[in-house]
């Protein structure tokens, strides 16, 4: 839902009554995550998607009988058959979606969600979507509170228990309870939504590359600092995509920066003076990408300066250097395709082969 947070919470501020479509469940090759998200308006207005255009039609038609009765809905979509009007996916997967009304009755704790994810701060929402439960319920879990109720008070508690667990790890996903909340059971089926805050995507080096990276970060959905030590460089004008523009010396930015595992480092300086004090500190962190700009005398020069200052060969194994994949690209936007497609390739463990050329599946 992510990706449509801010259309939908503009209708609920509104009053506009609104349907939301959720994948809550995939199987096989689906097209969207669980957690992906279809929304139409009491208008007939429709944003986001649940599979790519397959069944959005048969789900806009079960939207319209939501906002009319009001009764939320669990329907499944499997592959198609042979005819060419059934509704289904042509990928070979199944999807199962939950289709609720929401109004301000009915989900009174929907605006905290966007709120908290405007402040970049973890939330989660727990929906009971089936079994005897009271289906449509919802819990909203922050790391130090819980608004809403599923209607039973044990059965609250052991949601809220399973969801703090689910959103430190990002996870979205189904979970079953006994009718008091019991583990071993599987009366009451839930849907757990994180939102963790986006991970951080940081450009070093005020280049005309690093607009098209800050550019496409933000299209890849992560939070994106621009930083470079010069000051009639890095501004604002420059950069008006980027999230945060830092004017200083980039090794000592770094130094006090939060990097976990999901956050990319995109070091474009191709400097010396930059380059070898930011890579000593970047090759420490537990950063999931470090990338560095350079031609390939460039990359041998500052390999060389990396192992004179103590960087032992593990740490240059995560060093993708010279940057990005071989698209043979030229322009700066051509380029941050091919960094982006790096990024993307090591995050999910791509091997950056034409698809054409391989036989697993594509979703593997």
């Amino acid at each position: 839902m992510r990706d449509i947070l801010d259309d939908v919470s503009a209708w609920y501020r509104a009053g506009t009554r609104f349907v939301l479509a959720t994948v809550v469940q995939t199987w096989h090759s689906s097209p969207r995550s669980a957690g992906a998200s279809m929304a139409v308006s009491e208008a007939g207005d429709v944003i986001g998607s649940v599979s790519g255009g397959c069944v959005e039609g048969a789900v806009f038609e079960i939207a319209q009988e939501v906002i009319e009765t009001g009764v939320p809905v669990r329907q499944t979509f499997g592959v198609s058959d042979g005819d060419a009007f059934a509704v289904g996916l042509t990928c070979g997967g199944s999807i199962e979606v939950f289709v609720e009304l929401v109004t301000a009755d009915r989900f009174p704790g929907f605006l905290s969600i966007a709120e908290s994810v405007a402040r970049r701060s973890a939330v989660a929402v727990a929906t009971v979507i089936g079994g005897n439960g009271d289906v449509g319920a919802h819990l909203v879990v922050t790391g130090d509170a819980a608004a809403g109720s599923a209607g039973e008070s044990s059965l609250d508690h052991s949601m809220v228990e399973v969801t703090e667990g689910m959103l430190a790890q990002g996870l979205n996903g189904v979970v079953h309870f006994g009718p008091h909340g019991e583990r071993r059971l599987d009366d009451v089926t839930v849907f757990v939504e994180s939102f963790a805050p986006s991970p951080e995507m940081i450009v070093f080096g005020a280049i005309d590359f690093a607009g098209a990276v800050v550019r496409i970060g933000k299209f890849l959905g992560y939070h994106v600092t621009l930083c470079d030590a010069r000051p009639v460089f890095a501004t604002r004008r420059r950069f008006p995509d980027a999230d945060d523009v830092v004017v200083e010396w980039p090794h000592k930015f770094l130094e006090r920066c939060h990097v976990d595992e999901r956050t990319v480092l995109c070091v474009l300086t191709h400097d010396p003076k930059f380059d070898v004090p930011l890579l000593l500190q970047a090759l420490r962190t537990k950063a999931g990408y470090i990338g560095a700009m350079g031609s390939r005398r460039t990359h041998l020069d500052r390999l060389e300066k990396l192992r004179d200052a103590g960087v032992s060969d593990a740490e240059l194994d995560r060093l993708s250097s010279p940057i990005g994949l071989d698209l043979r690209g030229r322009t700066p936007e051509e380029t941050a395709v091919s960094i982006a497609a790096e990024i993307i390739a090591s995050k999910w463990c791509g091997t950056g082969q034409r698809l054409r050329e391989l036989s697993m599946p594509i979703h593997a």
